[in-house]
């Protein structure tokens, strides 16, 4: 008997555990809803709705192969425990998993419990995503060369296991409460196959240039980045489905062609962005908690400011674009990366709220939540990292440049549905049709120069740059031509190294 233990990887096309364990014997494919982990700070009622709507198709594709997906509730140690005592397992599948700390601490114990029972547990790598990485000096060829590699087609069919399941548990179960999410994508492997098909066909010839604006965004993106943080979808697929339509393009007349090899590249290069910063949590846990830069750790204080906090999470800081934004955001769980940068940066620049609380708040937001991702661009947003550009968002003018018209702003702001186009991004200074909306939360250039001399003087220590080099090494990765090893980036002078290196 083999487990095939399902996590963030809700599919069976394109999955090693699930092909290699099969090959072997009869197989329990077998998924575990963790009351622990759902009573963690970053998970919410929206990542539960979309999770179930992912098992349900799974089951469904599972049993067409003869074999349903066993479902379990409670601690994973125990119920492999309970699941060894009843059958005989000899294997433990599952892919290697990069995601939240809680997770991260319960595949120790698990792996514990696999070598005292004496039960091998395999875990294949889904991604691009390498253990035990030494630096990344070769990185991106690596990503490269697995991204490359045939995807795998799913079992023929299973051998029925005679093993009760249980029913999947209501979100009320675990203390889970609808947030407001009234509309969520849906989720499930049929979904993702129909948003590939039509972003690659369709919607995405625009990607490059209308990716930035809330307004474009919500059509032009390809929106699939919850079906990958749920594993509906392996990047390898989408990859290999984006090379397929760029060699099409290739073939095509130009009158065809239009502005999709833009698309097609901004794409493919944001797919190895993926892998690139869940990497950067699998090498170093402790960002999803501690800055990157040590310069960092009390720069912020955790606790200030929570009325600042309040009005951010609620979208009333006064400043339309970061309303509308988080409001959006609060409806859809889906937002443009501009606008999540934007978020990010006002909370911790204008504001000058540390990025801890606000982290925990826009992960519960985010249907597509990934702690690799996540935890890396909240660092680099709040100017933790050491290693990336200074980036303080001015809201007014991200205004000005990705919703010209306020199209967006009213569509989320309906306080401002009267305020004059001359004054949709500025609305203090025309009160008679505010409509109760707030004046600005803080004077917008007063708090960004505030912030910025605080940021900059860090930067300036000797100290600072050292250590910034270090983390460099680590996390940064390398483009063509660039010096590959250690040796060659000491030699190089750290300014010019920091400024070519792409992080």
């Amino acid at each position: 008997m083999n487990i095939v233990w399902f996590k963030r990887d809700l599919r069976i096309h394109d999955h090693l555990p699930l092909t290699s364990a099969a090959k072997k014997g009869p197989v329990l494919p077998l998924y575990i809803f963790e009351p622990q982990l759902w009573h963690q700070p970053d998970l919410s009622y929206r990542h539960y709705a979309f999770l179930i709507d992912c098992l349900e198709e799974l089951n469904m594709e599972l049993s067409r192969l003869g074999q349903k997906l066993i479902i379990r509730v409670g601690d994973a140690v125990d119920i492999l425990e309970a699941l060894a005592n009843t059958y005989p397992v000899e294997t433990l599948w599952s892919h290697q998993e990069t995601w939240n700390a809680w997770t991260y601490e319960r595949d120790k114990r698990v792996e514990k419990w696999s070598i005292k029972r004496n039960i091998r547990w395999n875990q294949p790598a889904q991604n691009g995503v390498v253990r035990c990485l030494k630096d990344r000096d070769g990185w991106a060829s690596l990503w490269y060369n697995t991204m490359k590699k045939k995807t795998l087609a799913p079992p023929c069919n299973l051998k029925t296991v005679d093993c009760s399941s249980f029913a999947i548990p209501s979100a009320s179960v675990f203390q889970l409460k609808p947030d407001g999410c009234s509309a969520l994508q849906k989720g499930g492997r049929s979904e993702a196959l129909v948003r590939l098909q039509t972003f690659l066909t369709q919607s995405g010839e625009k990607y490059t240039k209308e990716m930035s604006s809330p307004v474009t965004a919500y059509t032009s993106c390809s929106r699939l980045s919850p079906y990958l943080a749920f594993g509906t979808l392996s990047i390898r697929e989408v990859f290999q489905a984006t090379q397929a339509r760029s060699a099409e393009l290739k073939n095509s007349p130009i009158s065809i062609k239009g502005k999709w090899p833009s698309a097609i590249r901004s794409f493919s290069g944001r797919l190895r962005w993926h892998c690139h910063f869940i990497q950067k949590l699998e090498d170093e846990p402790r960002i999803e908690f501690e800055s990157l830069h040590s310069a960092y750790k009390n720069i912020r204080k955790e606790d200030a400011n929570p009325t600042y906090l309040d009005r951010w999470k609620k979208g009333t800081t006064g400043y339309p674009m970061v309303d509308a934004c988080m409001r959006a955001l609060n409806a859809t769980g889906w937002l443009n990366f501009r606008m999540r940068a934007m978020l990010m940066s006002f909370a911790s620049y204008h504001l000058w709220l540390d990025w801890k609380k606000p982290a925990l708040h826009l992960a519960r937001l985010f249907t597509d939540y990934e702690p690799g991702i996540h935890y890396s661009q909240v660092q680099m947003q709040s100017g933790t990292t050491g290693i990336n550009s200074i980036r303080i968002y001015n809201p007014i003018k991200q205004g000005f440049d990705h919703d010209q018209y306020g199209t967006f702003i009213r569509k989320w702001v309906p306080e401002l549905t009267d305020m004059p186009l001359n004054h949709i991004h500025t609305p203090w200074e025309c009160p008679l049709f505010m409509n109760g909306y707030p004046m600005p939360i803080v004077n917008e250039k007063i708090a960004r120069k505030a912030a910025a001399d605080k940021i900059y003087s860090l930067k300036k220590t000797i100290l600072h740059k050292q250590e910034s080099l270090a983390i460099a090494r680590k996390h940064g990765s390398r483009k063509p031509g660039l010096p590959q090893s250690r040796a060659s980036l000491n030699k190089t002078d750290l300014q010019t190294q920091l400024k070519e290196l792409s992080l």
